[in-house]
């Protein structure tokens, strides 16, 4: 079995957003609880985050949102070394946004962890180029939807079924290779 972390992004997400909605409905689901949602400082949120992944005593498979993609990105070694796999859903870009600039600059290093990108090519907060380009860097698979907006709740999506998809296939992947090694052992 794995932990799944739900990391809302900038301003949290609503009840009906599909993250809430997850947290909800996945069993052992933990989300990210942030001091301020508003004015976001990446130490203040990496730490959170941080702090949540290594509290867990299962392999972790984790599922962003916006903001919530890159501050996992910016996770010390020790987190991602927990980390089995990451649904990083339109992934914002904090140089677009003054009071996202303390995230800037974002990371290029290849992620220890199998990822999934979810962008949009209409996305306000991203250009679905920025997102292909952190796809790239991080050596994470890409998705891309067809005016999907921020893939959140105002672009309509409050259950999303391809995401809960995507974040199955991760946990399988999870929980197939915590399997491998425990038999190995």
């Amino acid at each position: 079995m794995v932990s799944i972390i739900i990391i809302p992004g900038w301003r949290d997400s609503p009840a009906d957003h599909w993250q809430s909605l997850w947290a909800d409905q996945l069993p052992g689901a933990v989300r990210v609880q942030q001091d301020d949602w508003v004015a976001p400082s990446r130490s203040a949120w990496v730490a959170s985050i941080a702090r949540t992944v290594l509290a867990q005593t299962k392999p972790v498979v984790i599922a962003a949102h916006s903001l919530g993609c890159i501050a996992t990105v910016h996770l010390p070694p020790e987190a991602n070394a927990r980390i089995k796999g990451a649904l990083l859903v339109a992934p914002a870009d904090p140089e677009r946004r003054g009071v996202l600039a303390d995230f800037a600059p974002v990371p290029c290093q290849t992620l220890p962890y199998h990822s999934i990108i979810v962008a949009s090519n209409n996305d306000p907060y991203c250009p679905v180029r920025t997102a292909g380009a952190y796809a790239r860097a991080w050596g994470s698979e890409f998705v891309r939807l067809q005016n999907a907006g921020h893939i959140n709740l105002e672009a309509g999506f409050g259950p999303w079924p391809l995401g809960l998809a995507l974040l199955q296939s991760l946990i399988g992947e999870a929980v197939a290779f915590e399997q491998a090694a425990l038999a190995a052992a």
